[in-house]
C-alpha cells in the first residue's frame, strides 16, 4: 500500500509539522475502508518500472524524457498499466515517450488562471479536490517550494503517484486522500486552490470558511467554479441532475458568488476570468470509457445542457484572507 511516513517526515520541520498531531490516525482510518479496487491499483503503480528521466518539463507541461529510448514493448507495457488506472480525468501528461490523453485539458485551464496569480516561486501551497495532481505539478513548473494536493478518491491518489514515478519520485508534491471538511485548520498555505470543487458542496458557505481556514494571513485564494449568469440573488439549483451530475448543489452567478466570499470574510475579491467549457478542453479519449461534455449537452442547442440548465461556464475568482 502506499506510505505516507515519508510525508510525515518531510513536514516534521516545516510550517505543517501541526499536521502530525492529527493526519497520522486520520490515514490509518482511511486505510482500513478504502475502495475495493484500491489493492489493485496500487499494484499497477508498483508495477511500473523505476525509469530516471534526463529532462523534466513541469513549465509548459507535465512531461518527462528517458535517458534511454523505451522499446516499443516498454511502452506497451507502461501503457497498459497505466490503463488499469482508468479512467483519467485531468491531464495531459507526456511520461517517457507515452501520451496519456486525459478527458480534460487542465492545460486550457491552467492557462487561463496563471496569469493572473501571485508568483507561487517559494511559496506553500494547497489544492484541494486536486484529482490526478495535473496542476499541482504546473505549481512546481513555476517555483513552489512545496505543493499539497488533497482529494479523498483512492483512484486519483494512485494516478498521481503512478505519475511521481515516473517523474523521478519528485517528493516537492504530495497527494493526501482527505476531504477539505476533515482537514486539520492550519492557517499557513500562501495560496490555496479549490478548482472545480464549490458546487459539489452542500454547503458552499462552508467550504470557502474551510479554505479561508487553511491560509496565512495575507494569503491567496484561487477558486474556480461553475457560474451563471444573473445579479446577486442568482443562484441555480438544480432539482436533480445537472450536465448528468448526481451532486450538483449551488451554482451562483459571479456576483452572488462574490457576496458569499464577503460574507466568509475575504477581502480584495475579484473575477478574473469567465469562459465556457469547450467540446476541445472537455472530450472523450481512449484513456475514459465514460461519456463527456458532448453527451451532457443539449445535441440541438450546445448552449444548454440535457437537462435545459445553462451549458458548464467557468469563473476564476481571486481573494486574500
Amino acid at each position: 500500500m502506499i506510505d505516507f511516513r515519508p510525508f510525515y517526515s518531510q513536514i516534521a520541520e516545516s510550517p505543517l509539522s501541526a499536521w502530525l498531531e492529527t493526519l497520522p490516525l486520520q490515514l490509518k482510518q482511511w486505510e482500513k475502508q478504502t475502495h475495493g479496487e484500491y489493492a489493485k491499483w496500487v499494484k499497477s503503480v508498483e508495477l511500473l518500472p523505476d525509469l530516471k528521466a534526463k529532462h523534466i518539463d513541469l513549465k509548459s507541461a507535465v512531461c518527462s524524457e528517458s535517458v534511454f529510448s523505451l522499446s516499443d514493448g516498454q511502452k506497451t507495457q507502461i501503457t497498459h498499466l497505466l490503463k488499469q488506472l482508468m479512467p483519467w480525468r485531468k491531464g495531459p501528461y507526456h511520461l517517457h515517450g507515452i501520451h496519456i490523453d486525459c478527458e480534460w485539458r487542465s492545460d486550457f485551464k491552467w492557462e487561463r488562471v496563471l496569469p493572473h496569480l501571485a508568483p507561487l516561486s517559494g511559496r506553500l501551497i494547497l489544492d484541494v479536490g486536486c484529482g490526478s495532481g495535473y496542476h499541482m505539478w504546473r505549481m512546481l513548473g513555476e517555483g513552489a517550494h512545496m505543493v499539497v494536493g488533497i482529494d479523498p478518491t483512492e483512484l486519483f491518489l494512485c494516478q498521481f503517484e503512478a505519475v511521481r514515478k515516473l517523474l523521478n519520485n519528485d517528493r516537492r508534491a504530495n497527494l493526501i486522500p482527505l476531504g477539505i471538511e476533515d482537514m486539520q485548520p492550519l492557517g499557513v498555505f500562501d495560496t490555496v486552490f479549490s478548482m472545480g470543487v464549490l458546487y459539489h458542496r452542500k454547503s458552499p458557505l462552508d467550504h470557502l470558511s474551510q479554505l479561508r481556514n487553511q491560509l496565512r494571513k495575507g494569503g491567496e485564494l484561487v477558486l474556480e467554479t461553475l457560474v451563471i449568469d444573473g445579479d446577486v440573488n442568482s443562484v441555480l439549483v438544480p432539482p436533480d441532475r445537472y450536465a448528468k451530475m448526481k451532486n450538483v448543489y449551488f451554482i451562483p452567478s459571479v456576483d452572488c458568488l462574490i457576496n458569499w466570499l464577503q460574507k466568509t470574510g475575504f477581502k480584495n475579491i475579484r473575477c478574473v476570468d469567465v469562459a465556457l467549457t469547450t467540446l476541445e478542453e472537455q472530450r472523450k479519449t481512449d484513456w475514459l470509457e465514460n461519456e463527456s461534455l458532448i453527451d451532457f449537452l443539449d445535441p440541438q442547442d450546445h448552449r444548454k445542457t440535457i437537462e435545459g440548465h445553462p451549458a458548464p461556464k467557468r469563473a476564476v475568482i481571486l481573494a486574500e484572507k
